[in-house]
């Protein structure tokens, strides 16, 4: 499985660099921001699977974005890690209650910090049902198999990467670029840009009854629809 991404928010180069190094030595895609007109951008751009966020931004309160990602439908699940230098009991209960999942109080460690990511990821991602429903199409990423109407669907490993990453940004638009970064980490782009299309052709072709589930967002790339009414195969 693609390694998980993480977003840090922060103003202070320093620190910033240092956190990211230390995430990214333990595996994790890290892609940073500093203010919060940006770290918005890179939320929508990347839907990380968590957020490291600092409390004193220059344009905006880190409280005030984490109450705009905790009440937008498509990003409330992400998990929150409030970066402050302020340690007081009030500053924590008002991130906590914006949605902040966890508070490290600066200075800190580079190594608690990662050690909180990995436990945050480690609760969220065991929460994740073992089966994806969507629809006639089930998905139990645990076994990398695929059922459409309870009847198992025959998939190469990267048209389930693909089905997979879609499903876990349910009416979401993901790019090709998205698409390639999330299922190809190490080969050319050139080449698989040219190939994502074919790669969910095949995919819809398989999905046969379920494979208007995957809509094509042209001059973008796809979205799996997660609202559609189950069907039976007769239909």
């Amino acid at each position: 499985m693609p390694p998980s991404t993480i977003l840090v928010v922060d103003d202070e180069d320093d620190l910033m660099n240092l956190v990211r190094y230390n995430l990214v030595k333990e595996g994790y895609k890290v892609v940073t921001a500093a203010d919060g007109r940006t770290a918005m951008e890179q939320v929508w751009a990347h839907r990380p699977d968590l957020i490291v966020l600092d409390l004193m931004l220059p344009d905006r309160s880190g409280v005030d974005i984490c109450r705009d990602i905790k009440n937008d439908e498509g990003t409330q699940k992400i998990p929150i890690i409030m970066l402050t230098a302020r340690s007081s009991e009030t500053d924590r209960i008002t991130g906590f209650e914006a949605g902040a999942e966890d508070y490290v109080v600066k200075p800190f460690s580079p190594k608690e910090l990662v050690l909180r990511v990995k436990a945050m990821l480690g609760r969220t991602q065991s929460a994740v049902p073992e089966k994806i429903q969507i629809g006639m199409l089930s998905i139990l990423p645990n076994d990398y198999r695929v059922l459409v109407n309870n009847s198992e669907v025959p998939l190469t490993q990267i048209e389930f990467k693909i089905l997979l990453t879609l499903a876990r940004h349910p009416n979401t638009v993901r790019s090709r670029e998205q698409i390639l970064d999330d299922v190809w980490r190490d080969e050319s782009t050139e080449i698989l840009d040219r190939t994502v299309d074919a790669h969910v052709k095949r995919l819809r072709g398989k999905l046969g009854a379920a494979r208007d589930t995957i809509e094509t967002v042209r001059g973008v790339g796809y979205r799996l629809m997660a609202n559609l009414a189950p069907i039976s195969a007769a239909g």
